[in-house]
């Protein structure tokens, strides 16, 4: 794309045949993956494969949905709020889902090489994690970059494939299956998370109170459903600061529950020991 020498109206279907086919690399190669090289015997769990499955393919589904049409088109030629949708998805939760559904053994084949290991242990620290995610979250809502992306498609799918790759550094402290890049501790895994939820409000901030449109190139945009350029950014704002605060927050209160029931369950079983040592 190179402007919005575009019609009007709903964009027309239209596959994006880059995207079918990254799924299907995707989804092919994580069922040869878990098919060919899995553990045998006890070490193979079916229900646990079963569900990380289902969590892989969600991941999947999300990215194929933000990224082919309707919403890849419409978040490029008509409406910003439709362009955070994406990046909330891509990086908030894309990342979590195809990580939490990758088993421990295949991520170990992965980072078997010692060289990726070096690069991304220290990277994958709470404290350059959160950095980079932010700075680079913030900084792809700035005007001059939003433009590069509309108006660049191969700046458009550098800078997501970018988001991605920081969002799974960022989640990795979180979710990481493997010893060897080392998850948070439950009670500082929700302080991490809650320290990002306060992320969305930069952006958020500027576009919900702004006055005048921030990105002439979707000012320029036509418009659809009688939304205009200030409402479009308003709502914008409401996805980054709502959407992205109620995925995590909506994680954080899932993890004190198990956090809660794990306590609990020490407890007791630390009770049952006493009794019967007497």
């Amino acid at each position: 794309m190179t402007g919005f020498a575009i019609q009007a109206g709903f964009p027309s279907w239209h596959p994006h045949w880059d995207v079918w086919a990254l799924v299907l690399v995707l989804g092919v190669g994580y069922w040869y993956a878990t098919t060919r090289f899995r553990p045998t015997g006890e070490e193979f769990n079916a229900a646990a494969a079963k569900r990380k499955a289902l969590a892989f393919g969600a991941g999947v589904f999300v990215l194929w949905l933000v990224s082919d049409w309707p919403l890849n088109d419409l978040a490029e030629e008509r409406l910003f709020f439709f362009h955070t949708i994406e990046h909330v998805a891509l990086g908030l939760v894309v990342p979590p889902l195809l990580l939490v559904g990758t088993p421990a053994w295949l991520v170990r084949k992965v980072f078997a090489n010692r060289y990726t290991l070096r690069i991304v242990r220290p990277l994958a620290h709470p404290a350059p994690a959160f950095f980079l995610f932010t700075v680079l979250f913030a900084g792809m809502h700035w005007p001059a970059v939003i433009r590069l992306m509309v108006t660049v498609p191969f700046a458009h799918f550098s800078l997501h494939t970018l988001l991605i790759a920081a969002a799974f550094i960022t989640w990795l402290p979180v979710f990481s299956p493997i010893p060897e890049i080392p998850r948070l501790q439950p009670g500082m895994r929700m302080l991490y998370l809650a320290a990002h939820s306060l992320l969305p409000t930069v952006p958020a901030s500027f576009l919900t109170l702004g006055r005048t449109p921030l990105y002439d190139v979707y000012a320029q945009a036509p418009r659809i459903w009688g939304i205009d350029a200030l409402t479009d950014q308003a709502l914008a704002g409401i996805v980054v600061k709502l959407g992205g605060g109620a995925i995590l927050w909506g994680m954080i209160t899932v993890m004190w529950f198990r956090w809660y029931a794990d306590e609990g369950r020490s407890d007791r079983i630390e009770r049952d020991l006493r009794k019967g040592a007497h």
